[in-house]
């Protein structure tokens, strides 16, 4: 088939979804989005296009990468919308996060004949997205994907390269998201719940039985991830340091102080995996013989991400959260208040990896020294003064 053919085969599948989504919702006309942002600062350089809400940012997936969600069922008619602006817009935003790795997801419920852009328009983007947009963009999620979709893919299967479209998952209900991502933190139009809603609904035949869940397996001996610090060591000889914890920040130590965007790039999800399954499995791991200087930094911050009860325990968070309103010269008190409170292997734990953290003010070159706070720990200028007390105060405890 040829590219016009194509094309208007996608037309004739979007009028087919038109017709699908009238009949079971009952609307006839085409209801422009309401304004999504109502704070948003007029004098934004793209108020025109951002108050729509089409393009979003929603946290973070399971990897901690941010999240930016594009919903067509925001998009106003295309007479109301300029489609080179909304191009230069969703640049923009991109560009904010690309230096690091990023997720998107696509809600392609509620795009319509008259909101649709063009083909061409569609083609002008992909090539608008070089290296820079696509080398971090590790995942892209298209959510209720129809036969427009699968059309679409065919037009441009001659232009995405194999190892893109390797990173683009099709998931057809919204509990789907939940695997990848932090689902509270997304921000999804009613029109696409209730879309989602209607679809499981014309799901045929009666509900699968309840299956019987097995009672989850005891962990192993020598389990690492997914367990409390107590577990580990008790299994340990009474050890406080996990041997994840302590074999990652040492080959940091060693080789990668220096290396700009730790602790931001991620690494892959099957390499984390084996490594997990090794440590879990009391084996010993060779850093070296993976030949990234971010895996075991993503490894150090998955065990922490998988502990049952967070390094600073559930009970201190409000805590924490309150620091910044108390009065600047009570703050390191109070932080040794809360430090002192601590259960004896967090605070051994938290104090190892403060130490580590801290250790860049040995390393004299500046930038260096910059890359190692402002990007590593990724602090805002008034939680970064915040984190400079609590070490403070932790150093006054060690």
């Amino acid at each position: 088939m040829s590219e016009i053919d194509y094309e208007k085969l996608a037309e004739v599948e979007l009028q087919k979804d038109e017709v699908e989504d009238t009949q079971s919702e009952q609307e006839e006309t085409f209801m422009p989005p309401p304004l999504e942002d109502p704070e948003l600062n007029i004098n934004h350089p793209y108020y025109d296009v951002a108050r729509h809400g089409i393009i979003q940012l929603a946290g973070d997936d399971n990897s901690g990468r941010k999240v930016i969600t594009f919903s067509c069922c925001r998009m106003p008619p295309s007479h109301q919308l300029n489609h080179t602006r909304l191009l230069e817009y969703l640049k923009y935003t991109l560009d904010q996060y690309v230096e690091n790795d990023y997720t998107v997801v696509y809600f392609h419920y509620g795009l319509k004949s008259l909101n649709k852009p063009s083909l061409k328009w569609l083609q002008t983007a992909y090539k608008e997205f070089d290296r820079k947009y696509k080398k971090n963009l590790k995942a892209l999620y298209v959510v209720h994907p129809t036969n427009f979709i699968k059309v679409l893919w065919n037009i441009f299967k001659p232009l995405i390269s194999h190892k893109f479209g390797k990173k683009i998952t099709y998931l057809n209900y919204l509990s789907d998201l939940r695997e990848h991502l932090k689902y509270d933190q997304l921000n999804i139009p009613q029109e696409v719940i209730r879309h989602d809603e209607n679809l499981r609904g014309k799901q045929k035949g009666k509900p699968p039985p309840v299956v019987k869940v097995p009672p989850p397996r005891p962990p192993l001996p020598t389990q690492q991830f997914g367990v409390s610090l107590q577990y580990i060591k008790d299994k340990n000889k009474g050890e406080l340091i996990p041997p994840v914890v302590k074999e990652t920040v040492s080959y940091l130590k060693r080789k990668g102080l220096q290396v700009e965007g730790l602790f931001r790039r991620s690494a892959s999800i099957q390499t984390i995996k084996d490594v997990q399954k090794l440590y879990n499995q009391g084996k010993s791991v060779n850093f070296d013989d993976y030949h990234d200087i971010h895996i075991p930094a993503v490894i150090l911050k998955t065990f922490l991400r998988e502990l049952p009860q967070p390094l600073l325990t559930f009970e201190c968070y409000d805590h924490i959260l309150g620091i910044t309103s108390v009065e600047s010269s009570l703050r390191v008190t109070r932080c040794k208040q809360i430090i002192q409170g601590l259960p004896e292997h967090n605070y051994v734990v938290l104090k190892y990896l403060i130490c580590f953290l801290h250790m860049n003010n040995k390393i004299k070159d500046a930038e260096v020294k910059k890359r190692t706070y402002s990007k590593t720990v990724h602090l805002t200028t008034e939680s970064r003064s915040t984190y400079f007390e609590c070490l403070t105060a932790l150093q006054d405890q060690i």
